[in-house]
C-alpha cells in the first residue's frame, strides 16, 4: 500500500513516533515503516519518553537502556532518528512540548498514535495545541471490530472541533505489546520472534525484565 505522493512538497515531512519503548518490538519497526512509506516522511523520530504521564511501568528500566534499544532496533532504517529529546528534558513527557519543539515554518510534522491514544486525544494537556501543531495519524494494533463506530465519530468529531482530518495507516493489525515481551522474559520462554536481535541480546547481556 502507497498513497498518492502530496503534492506539495515544499514543506519538510517529519514523523514523530513515541511511547516508553520497553521493550521495543517488532510491532513498533513494522509501524514505523509503514508510517514512513505512507505518509512520505522525509524523516521519522523515534521519541522514548522520560516519564510517560498516563502509564507506569512495572518494571523499570532506565531510560539510557530504553535508548539504545531504540537505537539498535532502528539503525538500519534509512530516514529514522532515534531522540533522546524527552529523556534529556527530563520530567513528564508531554507531546504537546515535544511538538512544540519540533515545529517550524518549513516543517510539517506527523504525530502516530495507537487506537486508544487516538481516542483520547482531546484530554490530553493542550489538545487544541496539538491539532495545530501537527498531523495526527493513528495505526490499529488489534482487530476489535466493535471499536470501528467509536473511531468513525471520533474522527468526525476532532474534525468538526479542531479542523483536522485523522488519518490512518493501513496496515494488518500486529498484536504485540512490550507487555507480552515483558511476561515472556519474565518466565524465561524465547521472545526471539518478538524483537529484533540486537535488542533480545542487548536485553540477555544486561539482564533486562528479569
Amino acid at each position: 500500500y502507497r498513497s498518492q505522493a502530496p503534492q506539495d512538497r515544499t514543506a519538510m515531512r517529519i514523523g514523530i513516533y513515541g511511547g516508553s519503548f520497553s521493550p521495543v518490538h517488532n510491532g513498533h519497526v513494522a509501524a514505523a515503516k509503514a508510517f514512513m512509506e505512507q505518509m512520505w516522511l522525509d524523516i521519522l523520530y523515534v521519541i522514548p519518553t522520560a516519564t510517560p504521564p498516563h502509564k507506569e511501568m512495572e518494571i523499570e528500566v532506565c531510560a539510557k537502556d530504553r535508548l539504545e534499544m531504540c537505537r539498535l532496533a532502528f539503525e538500519e532504517l534509512d530516514g529514522v532518528c532515534v531522540s533522546d529529546l524527552e529523556i534529556a528534558r527530563g520530567g513528564k513527557s508531554y507531546t504537546v512540548e515535544t511538538l512544540r519543539e519540533l515545529s517550524g515554518e518549513d516543517r510539517r510534522l506527523f504525530f502516530l498514535c495507537g487506537t486508544d491514544m487516538m481516542l483520547t486525544l482531546d484530554r490530553w494537556r493542550e489538545p487544541e495545541e496539538i491539532f495545530r501543531l501537527c498531523y495526527p495519524v493513528y495505526i490499529r494494533r488489534d482487530d476489535d471490530r466493535t471499536l470501528d463506530e467509536k473511531i468513525v465519530q471520533k474522527i468526525a468529531d476532532y474534525n468538526q472541533k479542531y479542523g483536522k482530518v485523522v488519518r490512518r495507516i493501513v496496515t494488518e493489525p500486529i498484536e504485540l505489546s512490550s507487555n507480552l515481551v515483558r511476561e515472556r522474559l519474565a518466565n524465561g520462554e524465547s521472545i526471539s520472534h518478538l524483537v529484533p536481535a540486537s535488542v533480545e541480546k542487548y536485553i540477555r547481556d544486561n539482564h533486562l525484565y528479569v
